[in-house]
């Protein structure tokens, strides 16, 4: 422990030097494309139809009351009261004053996946039920660009808890989205009227916009995403002074106390430091530490971006479910005792596919896949439009408590199927809205003016130029359910360009139909493509027995955890329309496996079967898995016995 001690004493100097680091940006190695040049196909189009057609399409329906608060138009002032939520406040840290800016936050984060959405499918009514709102949200906008949730009287000048960096985050990421699908000057000008605001009331290195005292202060937590908005400002412009301020908010972020202290520069050269955030935080907060290594030659940054995400993989297991129910508290992913929000999973998806747009390392995409294709479907009800607020990889019964309330709260209600959760927070749902598209506009991106690439995988199409040619791509495939692909290349005229595939890091071997190389774990192909070209591609792969941390074992597939499913009985809870309700189950029999070592594990036709020891009795027994995002009660590690 002295050891300890003296280390983090000796590092103290040099991390607090490095906090303050010069604006320098540095080389990233992929470009993002603008939103709308990539679109989905397959399941995944048909899953967000779904979506559209249900909880996401139609959240303002199903809570009314929250959706339709005017929080930007009659603006929160000295004597504004929190609002009735409809949730159940007992054990909430911050008390009532972040439940006066909480409207917002769930207003725009589903607007966010709506916009999104609507564009990526294009309905018609859908794409003018966004202009609509787009415009009157505009409307709210004052003559000096100010855009938000406060009063004159109150913006700017807070000492406590506020959303005023969070209100605007999650409002102008759906307003940039609109923007860059449909070249909207107005949506446009809006949007760097509202940020030149930001920035002339806070000021770089000449304001504190995240003072908030010494009392909880989520919202202001929260707000340190306005580097989200910053980045893209960058793409959109290449103006550095939007760099420059995402490394300022960063730095000021951790000169000042906070709760939510996980990816604070000293928390991060505290190397007893184990994170604590509540879970959601923790994860979006990748993105601004990410965008501050980025926009500073210091190498300090670096290091403590490397040093975070491996904290942030103790806390993730291996079919991606990031901890924290709502808290992280210390501890690693356990698949039975700890689990994940759905928030979290989209905030932490997100952060790795910056990661990989910035750095261009293969084991990001990995992980961001992991999570989409594992951990995210499995906290969708296949049956029904609705989502699961918490969910653990173990997960023997949805009826509100962990697990049943064997070995958790009694009074926790986020462990069930709902197209709102309104008794917990309607957080999850929207952010639920907003998962797939995110991953959508990530699932292709170039790389200088003469390379296409292929960097998170599934059904899509992609519309863009190379070489100032037009480029359209069709990718058909069930991915990752199948891992076939064929990639038809539209050019005019036969065209000589660089298409890379991501060659994922479970691939064993793969076949195609042309002369490929392998660089950086991508295929490259370099060719004169005609009219019209198809290019097939085979992924071959093996079951994958994977320990975690615990000891316990997961069995993978390509890209797919499997579990055992559980037989379950359902029943209904809340009723919020007569379409869209809650879910409970309860295991018709609980059954526990465990793992043994000559298990015969073998893959067929969309099934794992192996061996395992059942629990009660330890008889072995034949069990076949299926993939976790098709499941809903469900045993996915096997612990030996």
């Amino acid at each position: 422990m002295k050891i300890l001690i003296r280390f983090f004493f000796l590092l103290l100097p040099m991390a607090v030097t490095g906090q303050q680091a010069a604006f320098q940006l540095q080389q990233e190695q992929l470009e993002k494309l603008p939103f709308g040049a990539v679109k989905p196909a397959g399941w995944i189009k048909e899953q967000m139809e779904k979506d559209m057609k249900g909880f996401v399409g139609h959240l303002d329906g199903i809570v009314p009351d929250l959706i339709s608060d005017p929080i930007y138009a009659d603006r929160l002032h000295r004597h504004s009261k929190a609002k009735d939520l409809g949730n159940l406040k007992e054990g909430d840290v911050a008390g009532d004053d972040q439940y006066k800016w909480w409207n917002s936050e769930t207003q725009s984060n589903w607007r966010d996946g709506y916009i999104r959405n609507a564009l990526l499918l294009d309905n018609a009514a859908d794409k003018q039920k966004v202009k609509d709102y787009i415009y009157k949200i505009i409307a709210t906008q004052d003559k000096d660009g100010y855009l938000g949730i406060y009063d004159k009287e109150l913006r700017y000048r807070f000492t406590a808890e506020n959303g005023e960096l969070w209100a605007k985050t999650t409002l102008l990421r759906g307003l940039l989205a609109y923007y860059e699908a449909t070249n909207d000057k107005k949506a446009w000008n809006s949007i760097v009227s509202a940020v030149d605001d930001v920035m002339k009331h806070y000021p770089v290195n000449n304001s504190n916009p995240f003072f908030a005292g010494k009392e909880f202060s989520g919202g202001v937590a929260h707000g340190l995403t306005f580097t989200d908005v910053c980045d893209e400002l960058y793409r959109l412009t290449k103006q550095a002074r939007y760099r420059r301020y995402a490394l300022f908010l960063y730095q000021n972020f951790s000169s000042n106390f906070s709760f939510e202290k996980d990816v604070q520069w000293s928390s991060l050269f505290n190397p007893g430091y184990k994170m604590t955030d509540h879970g959601v935080h923790a994860y979006e907060h990748l993105r601004p530490l990410t965008v501050a290594a980025f926009s500073t030659g210091n190498p300090l940054y670096k290091k403590a971006l490397k040093i975070y995400l491996k904290r942030i993989q103790e806390a993730t297991t291996p079919a991606g479910g990031p901890i924290g129910d709502e808290w992280i508290g210390g501890r690693k992913a356990n698949a039975t005792n700890t689990g994940y929000e759905y928030c979290s999973m989209q905030e932490l998806m997100d952060s790795y596919a910056g990661l990989l747009q910035k750095t261009g390392m293969n084991f990001f995409a990995d992980r961001a896949e992991t999570i989409f294709f594992n951990a995210a479907q499995g906290a969708r009800n296949p049956d029904h439009s609705c989502i699961a607020y918490l969910k653990t990889d173990n997960s023997y019964q949805m009826t509100g408590t962990l697990n049943g309330g064997t070995n958790g709260d009694m009074k926790q209600v986020r462990y069930k199927y709902s197209p709102a959760h309104k008794d917990a927070a309607v957080c999850c749902v929207p952010n639920a809205g907003r998962i797939t598209p995110y991953y959508v506009q990530h699932m292709w991106m170039k790389e200088g003016d003469s390379v296409l690439a292929a960097t998170l995988l599934g059904p899509s199409e992609v519309h863009t130029k190379v070489n100032g040619t037009a480029v359209h791509i069709q990718e058909k495939t069930g991915y990752p359910y199948d891992l076939s692909f064929d990639f038809t290349i539209f050019v005019s005229a036969p065209r000589f360009f660089t298409l890379k595939i991501r060659k994922p890091g479970w691939v064993k071997a793969l076949q195609t139909d042309q002369p490929y190389t392998i660089a950086d774990e991508f295929i490259v192909i370099r060719k004169l493509f005609k009219k019209n070209e198809t290019v097939h591609l085979d992924f071959k792969a093996s079951v994958a027995d994977r320990q975690d941390q615990n000891g316990e074992h997961y069995f993978f597939y390509g890209p797919l955890a499997y579990a055992l499913p559980i037989q379950a009985t359902s029943g209904i809870g809340k009723e919020y329309t007569p379409v869209f309700k809650d879910y409970l189950y309860i295991p018709v029999k609980r059954k526990e496996y465990g793992y043994i070592r000559n298990n015969d594990a073998v893959y067929k036709n969309g099934t794992i079967r192996l061996k395992a020891k059942e629990k009660e009795s330890n008889a072995i027994e034949t069990i076949s898995l299926i993939p976790i995002g098709k499941t809903i009660l469900r045993q996915a590690a096997f612990k030996p016995l």
